[in-house]
């Protein structure tokens, strides 16, 4: 399956497949609710500092540095600073939903 490459810059095609949403903001850490609609991806992309992926719905292939893996419900999985992850709705017809928790704040 291909997908669209979403510049993450671009706001107005960053929502058409993901809808990020910042719900916790502080020095020692950010937490982003994001939506991956079906079949949405985010493109490979390195943050400063370090970051967890917590799936609360839906299956996602999340991609850290050159690993590759599904990820479900209740599952996390980390991805040190300044290595590309990128994240994918390996579904064609329902969300995906997970928490991405930075550490400290970028």
């Amino acid at each position: 399956m291909e997908y669209k490459t979403i510049d993450i810059s671009d706001p107005t095609e960053l929502v058409k497949a993901v809808n990020p949403e910042k719900i916790y903001v502080k020095e020692e850490g950010t937490i982003v609710h994001i939506t991956l609609k079906p079949e949405g991806h985010l493109a490979a992309h390195k943050t400063p500092v370090n970051v967890v992926f917590f799936v609360l719905e839906g299956s996602i292939k999340i991609l850290v540095g050159e690993e590759e893996k599904v990820f479900t419900a209740n599952q996390m999985i980390e991805s040190p600073a300044n290595i590309p992850h990128a994240l994918t709705n390996v579904s064609s017809d329902s969300i995906a939903r997970t928490l991405v928790i930075k550490m400290p704040s970028p």
